[in-house]
């Protein structure tokens, strides 16, 4: 069997591995953050997120009709197009390292050998299945996710340059240049990322014809593959896009033309210069310039594929993001807009003082017949800039987290060197070095780890080694070795890519060269080109899998290495296969063993269940205002896929700040009827009350609300402030707001049950708990006055506080929503988690909630495992209640629901706070065998992560983890009270003696 052949069987031997892989560990059905979003709008062809991702819409699409029909498994398939997506990335990783390997052992025009055979197969069989079964590709290859196909795209494209390399002394080669622009073009259409390839690409082609490069020449080649990205990144994506805002605008404006002229003239002209440039370089002969034209064209037609998004934005459907049915909402929508701007080689600090405000660019809406200012782009003038400014948010949790990590006292400005310091130490270490140590070294947990504690660390397996970092590593704990994602690889992929890389630029520093500059580029130029804040939502180690796919390389290339240094002394064909499988064992067979556990979701399916009770533990015709990824993204799922409780209105708080989505809002979706929104178009289209500050008018009595609309609302003068360029604008006068309530409104919609007519009060007064309000907050405000109580309105119970505009004390749990009641505030509760709505929260524990299977999960990601703190805690309080009013048969029955659904396994730290207030429950229930059992435990588990810290403390001669030493021990200490408490002696002198043994432990190290 010849080379070629066996290149190709060990390809798709490759991707079969991985396909079955992903296929047999992918989840079931909808995951959480933006795949609840990504399957709604594939499904429904709807518009996401910016900066879009039509190419990726389109494919899951044709996937999602292998459902036939049934829409509980359109998730299912749609999750399997990521997986086979991720299993073509290996295939052609595949070929890529032989192709890199196959050109460095083989002189060119020489036979194959079979030894040499051997060692290159094996190299690609070891790269490609290391980069398989790494951490970050494989978690984004099991959901619907952007960035198994962005994987793919990067990985087609570098194969493509590769091929082209192969065969450039031949007739038509450079049909290879126009497929890797083409699919590039495509790429852009899924995610961004795929771009930075593009360094590397012209490195090849530079390298290819220029067989004996000077540094010269290098140094001016990196310079324009830096502008070529710039060009496509800005010039293609954006510019384009923006000349054409600009033409439009003049053919409208100024020609009175009707909308879309001036795009049709732009086009005409683009595609007429193209076409004379192409024309104009074929007769003079320039190949440079027609390669660069076709590179141009060919991208342009990928990057079309943003046409979707234009056609469905005019269909208006339920999610449709920015709206982008103008060619200035598009522009803006690729240019992520509604991020914002960070700086990126000279900027503020965080604490640079702001001496001004200037207009950075105008801002246009499409009208009724024109294009109208809708304000302006504004940026801060600082007295003090610095260069490389990597400190620079001035959100309050970004600055306490600063001064923290750097620690910085309230006067310190930050130097150039410290921001350096900062770049290198926590974006570059924690939050890139981190991740690359997760997929090759080992990981400790799956605890977030952005604080730069010891959760989220990585760690190797040899405990001498990590003790020098992390401490003592004896008599590690249960939230360790329990961890599913305690992963340990000892070092062994990081040796075996290093030898890999060290062989490869011995070999060949040019190809060498430029993986490395692919890795870069992927991995540390990102870092610095995001600039990203401290405290991101989640872990972000998925950006930089094309590191890792570039480092998969050299693990491939590890085999030569190991066969040249290691095994030289065997015959060239012997030594072939023993690197091949020493390499495998240790990169992709340790890779797979230990991580598979952590990777499987084929049993889970948390996502899914808890979308499906936000919705279904609605009252009919309910409102359901929600904040974050995971109580919106899988909700819509539920909605507009399943379509489950289709009578539900879902209002995103972070969303309704825009006009677009108010008028989404205004409209009829799905069985929903319109919000009762009262607001004019003209009142709250983008420019006009974006935002109105809160000025103290020092007025002591709660107004009410209709009146505080009808001032916000206001085109009088005297309702406005005049600001100090002459300008006037609305201002919210008093945070004390009131709502009249009709109480027999309330009875006849059945929002508060007859027998709670006495409890009903005759207004609603609050303090409004921000500053300013914008116009979300005032739709907000104008549904409070104009439902009447006609449909129910709930708060999801995930939210950050201020989101409940101060109306907490209206606000009684019902599990994971929180229903607003116009009730008289119960003064004996201090605490919000203490004001529930018993009967519909008993309700729903026992009948409503589905719990996606936690308690049997082979593996449960951190936000699942959040949630089974939440529903404990949802159990607890419940219970606390019912036993407070002697229902104790329904306690009883409560108590063994907990049990059945509930894990027993302890997830987290807050798992152990949640189970100690339900054993508490559980005492005054006189379930006494039950709840000592749950007593010891806690208390074993309790006690193991003591001592764990006790030993690390110990060997560092300093209190380790001090917040987690005290919270534990106060939960050990109230374990000893509660026993002693119900009587159980014995137990409660054997806890006291664990908390006496472990204070005299902790008692040298003590702080205060």
């Amino acid at each position: 069997m010849n080379y070629s052949r066996i290149n190709t069987i060990g390809g798709w031997l490759c991707f079969g591995i991985a396909a079955i892989t992903y296929i047999l560990t992918l989840d079931q059905s909808v995951s959480f953050w933006d795949c609840g979003e990504f399957i709604s709008s594939a499904f429904r062809m709807e518009v996401v997120h910016q900066p879009g991702a039509p190419i990726v819409s389109m494919i899951q699409r044709i996937f999602s009709t292998l459902a036939f029909g049934d829409k509980t498994k359109v998730a299912y398939f749609i999750n399997i197009a990521s997986a086979l997506a991720s299993a073509g990335t290996i295939l052609f990783l595949f070929w890529t390292i032989t192709a890199l390997a196959k050109k460095t052992v083989v002189k060119k025009g020489e036979e194959i050998s079979q030894q040499q055979t051997i060692g290159i197969i094996g190299a690609g069989l070891v790269g490609a299945l290391a980069y398989a079964f790494s951490d970050s590709f494989w978690f984004s290859a099991v959901e619907a996710e952007v960035y198994a196909m962005s994987s793919l795209c990067s990985a087609v494209v570098f194969w493509g340059i590769l091929k082209w390399e192969s065969q450039a002394d031949e007739p038509k080669s450079d049909r290879w240049l126009l497929f890797v622009a083409y699919i590039m073009g495509l790429s852009i259409g899924v995610h961004i990322l795929n771009l930075l390839t593009i360094p590397a690409l012209i490195f090849v082609y530079y390298f290819k014809k220029n067989p004996s490069p000077k540094w010269q020449g290098v140094v001016k080649v990196f310079l324009v593959s830096i502008a070529a990205l710039a060009v496509v990144q800005f010039g293609i994506i954006q510019y384009v896009i923006s000349l054409a805002a600009g033409f439009d605008y003049f053919f409208v404006n100024t020609m009175n033309l009707g909308f879309g002229t001036g795009i049709l003239f732009f086009a005409v002209l683009l595609i007429g210069s193209l076409v004379y440039g192409i024309r104009y370089s074929i007769r003079r002969n320039k190949r440079a310039l027609n390669l660069i034209l076709l590179f141009t064209v060919l991208l342009l037609f990928g990057y079309s594929s943003f046409a979707l998004l234009v056609i469905r934005a005019q269909a208006k459907p339920n999610l449709n993001n920015y709206n982008v049915d103008n060619v200035f909402s598009l522009s803006r929508y690729l240019g992520r807009d509604q991020y914002g701007d960070r700086p990126l080689l000279y900027g503020e600090n965080y604490n640079s003082e702001k001496i001004d405000i200037k207009e950075t660019g105008k801002i246009f809406r499409k009208g009724d017949k024109k294009y109208e200012p809708a304000g302006t782009k504004s940026a801060y003038v600082f007295a003090d800039k610095t260069l490389m400014p990597r400190m620079y948010s001035d959100k309050p949790e970004h600055v306490r987290f600063y001064k923290n990590y750097m620690g910085f006292d309230d006067q310190h400005k930050p130097t150039f060197v410290e921001n350096l310091k900062y770049m290198f130490s926590f974006q570059a270490g924690q939050m890139y070095m981190r991740y690359f140590m997760w997929n090759f070294v080992g990981r400790k947990n799956n605890e977030d780890g952005q604080f730069g504690g010891t959760d989220g660390a990585w760690l190797s397996g040899i405990k001498p080694v990590d003790a020098m970092r992390l401490g003592s590593q004896k008599n590690l704990p249960p939230s360790i070795t329990e961890n599913k994602a305690y992963n340990r690889f000892f070092f062994l992929p990081l040796i075996i890519g290093l030898i890999g890389a060290v062989w490869h630029f011995k070999r060949n520093q040019k190809d060498a060269g430029v993986i490395g500059l692919l890795f870069v580029f992927t991995g540390i130029a990102i870092v610095v080109y995001l600039n990203s804040v401290p405290i991101e939502p989640r872990e972000r180690d998925y950006a930089y899998v094309g590191s890792f796919y570039a480092f998969a390389i050299w693990i491939g290339l590890g085999v030569f290495g190991l066969k040249d240094w290691v095994f030289k002394k065997l015959t060239p064909a012997r030594a072939g296969i023993f690197a091949s499988v020493v390499a495998m064992c240790c990169a992709p067979v340790i890779m797979a063993n230990q991580g598979w556990d952590d990777h499987d979701r084929s049993d889970s399916h948390e996502a899914r269940d808890m979308s499906v009770n936000y919705l279904k533990s609605c009252a009919p015709n309910a409102i359901l205002f929600t904040y974050g990824d995971n109580d919106t993204y899988p909700v819509w799922y539920a909605q507009e896929v399943e379509n489950v409780r289709p009578d539900v209105r879902v209002v995103n708080l972070s969303l309704f700040t825009a006009d677009w989505y108010i008028d989404g809002m205004r409209r009829k979706q799905n069985e929903s009827a319109p919000l009762p929104i009262t607001l004019k178009p003209e009142q709250y289209v983008e420019g006009t009350r974006d935002i109105m500050y809160y000025q103290d008018y020092k007025v002591a009595q709660h107004i009410e609300l209709q009146q505080i609309l009808d001032i916000l609302l206001s085109d009088h003068d005297e309702d406005k402030v005049t600001m100090n360029d002459g300008t006037k604008y609305n201002v919210l006068p008093t945070k004390n707001l009131k709502l009249a309530v009709s109480p027999q409104q309330v009875l006849d919609t059945g929002t508060v049950p007859k027998e709670d007519a006495g409890k009903i009060a005759g207004s609603m007064e609050w303090t409004f708990n921000q500053n300013y309000v914008t116009k979300g907050t005032l739709a907000l405000f104008d549904i409070l006055v104009h439902n009447n109580w006609e449909r129910p309105i709930y708060f999801t119970g995930a939210m950050p506080d201020e989101q409940y505009i101060g109306l907490n004390k209206y606000l009684y749990s019902e599990g994971l929503n929180k229903r607003l009641l116009p009730l008289k505030p119960d003064t004996a509760i201090t605490e919000d988690y203490e004001r529930i709505n018993i009967k519909p929260l008993y309700n729903n524990l026992m009948n409503v909630y589905a719990y996606g299977n936690i308690k049997n999960a082979n593996h449960l990601d951190r936000q699942s495992s959040d949630d089974v703190t939440r529903i404990s805690s949802m159990f607890n309080g419940a219970l606390n209640n019912m036993i407070n009013q002697g229902k104790i048969v329904e306690s009883k029955k409560m108590v063994n629901k907990f049990f059945e659904v509930i894990p027993t396994k302890f997830y987290s730290m807050r798992q152990v706070m949640s189970t100690y207030y339900f054993t508490e429950n559980l005492y005054r229930l006189n379930d006494l065998n039950r709840a000592n059992a749950m007593i010891k435990k806690t208390a074993d588990y309790v006690n193991k992560e003591l001592n764990y810290l006790a030993d690390v403390s110990e060997s560092k001669n300093q209190l380790a983890a001090e917040q987690d030493v005290r919270f534990y021990l106060g939960f050990l200490g109230q374990m000893v009270k509660l026993t002693g408490e119900f009587k159980q002696n014995g137990l409660s002198k054997g806890l006291e003696k664990q908390y006496n043994d472990l204070i005299i432990r902790f008692t040298p190290y003590a702080t205060g």
